[in-house]
């Protein structure tokens, strides 16, 4: 049988709940939906940390953040009552991505999209790619969506022309020339990063469902505490309770429709039988800054929080022949776990002092019960821009432990019976906190995770004079 192709679309900050197929009750999604009843849905898939390059970079290296070095957005960096830590602000040269693996054992392989992991020497075609359409040092389109967007490396299209749209005419052109040889497609959209910026004819649409269900009447944003970085410390945090930003429906309905537009060019050249589409998300949906144009409930937070709604996404993976349709998958998988399971899909020798991180997971994608690992592990050493904390966590089976930074202090939660993260059994059950405790400080030594310092410059009278 020959080599499968790989078609890995990657989106920017799309929350959980944001698709149809994961009951959001006001996004439409019918073509990703279509794609989740062709392949295997993941209720516990997570990204490897609740902002973006990091998660990027465990991707295409099969490494946790803090194995690879990179624990924060580049180039991000904040103080609160803690200091930042110092982090790599590109993929380092000497990471072996799964692209390069790749490209060694002749696939063709594209780049398209968000890159954000460094620029010059640090771009794409310096990390196994043929070719690299739209990704640059850039985290998001910084003149928006609607051409000229002047994203470097990218020729501006006609005037008016939507970003989305114009990554995936390209994207469908290299798989129409692929000429019979395989190919990795890296398709990371910009979307739904703010700006959020859609069509208006399809905010509209959106703006219209929203009045026939009495959305937008409801309290969708609710004000919360202020935020404990010291760049927004007289700002409060902003929460989404509802999702009902016509904005941001929109900008998902668009991204749906360019994810059909692929699906199809996959079809009509007659690839579709042997090629392995993924679908999955770098962070959590931005629910409480910036705008909070979702809102990832019944998860707790979003993009910049330790809690589930960070770092949990959706994840679909189709093959046809091999993944049975419309099955679902409750195991935990994480963002490292690609790397291998392409390369076993290819038939390719697995590469652990690469992807030591990441474990295949070939065996559910068939149907298995399980994997052999005994926990997954998170390090976010750092202010979000959300309002998170810094902090490091882990989950071990149904149990997730979450360490502050700031006070030392844990919480221990059931995600099978609390999804929500509502319930702290860290004084119920303190064998398992503390167990679960030691096993990630361990973990931080074995990959030498570094952990912020107190600030001396931390002036918590201004955080008191702001509350006032």
């Amino acid at each position: 049988m020959a080599r499968p192709n790989f078609v890995f679309i990657l989106i920017d900050d799309m929350g959980w709940r944001d698709l149809g197929c994961y009951q959001s009750g006001f996004y439409e999604t019918p073509s990703i939906d279509r794609l989740a009843a062709e392949g295997m849905t993941f209720t516990d898939a997570y990204a490897s940390c609740p902002v973006c390059s990091p998660t990027r970079a465990s991707v295409l290296t099969g490494r946790y953040p803090a194995t690879v070095g990179i624990t924060n957005y580049i180039p991000g960096a904040a103080r609160g009552k803690l200091l930042s830590v110092p982090y790599f602000h590109a993929l380092p040269r000497a990471e072996k991505t799964m692209a390069a693996a790749l490209r060694e054992n002749g696939y063709r392989t594209w780049h398209v999209g968000k890159w954000h992991l460094g620029g010059g020497e640090s771009l794409p075609q310096k990390h196994g790619f043929d070719v690299n359409v739209g990704g640059c040092e850039w985290g998001h389109p910084h003149k928006g969506y609607f051409s000229p967007w002047q994203i470097p490396g990218l020729a501006d299209a006609p005037a008016g022309t939507y970003l989305t749209d114009h990554l995936t005419d390209r994207a469908v052109d290299l798989i129409r020339h692929a000429a019979g040889e395989p190919f990795f497609l890296n398709m990371w959209f910009y979307s739904v990063h703010t700006p959020i910026q859609a069509k208006p004819e399809y905010v509209r649409r959106f703006a219209d469902k929203a009045r026939r269900t009495g959305l937008d009447q409801a309290v969708a944003l609710v004000d919360g505490e202020h935020f404990p970085c010291e760049h927004k410390k007289e700002q409060r945090v902003r929460r989404r309770i509802i999702q009902s930003d016509p904005a941001y429906a929109a900008m998902i309905w668009s991204l749906d429709e360019n994810v059909g537009r692929l699906l199809k060019a996959i079809d009509e050249t007659g690839q579709a039988g042997n090629t392995v589409v993924i679908f999955t998300s770098d962070n959590g949906g931005l629910s409480s800054a910036e705008g909070s144009p979702t809102c990832n409930a019944p998860l707790a937070e979003g993009k910049g929080w330790m809690y589930d709604g960070g770092t949990r996404e959706p994840l679909i993976v189709k093959w046809p022949g091999r993944i049975a349709a419309g099955g679902s998958c409750s195991v935990p998988v994480t963002s490292t776990d690609f790397y291998p399971t392409l390369l076993e899909m290819a038939g390719l020798d697995p590469m652990p002092e690469q992807h030591c991180d990441g474990v295949s997971i070939l065996p559910l994608l068939a149907g298995g019960p399980a994997l052999e690992r005994a926990a997954i592990y998170w390090h976010y050493p750092h202010y979000s821009n959300q309002g998170g904390t810094p902090g490091c966590s882990m989950r071990m089976g149904d149990y997730k432990l979450i360490e502050f930074f700031e006070d030392g202090h844990v919480e221990l939660y059931d995600l099978r019976r609390d999804i929500g993260e509502a319930h702290d059994l860290a004084r119920a059950m303190p064998e398992l906190a503390a167990r679960m405790q030691r096993m990630l400080a361990d973990w931080r030594a074995s990959v030498r995770a570094k952990v912020p310092q107190r600030n001396p410059a931390w002036a918590p009278q201004a955080v008191l004079s702001a509350e006032r």
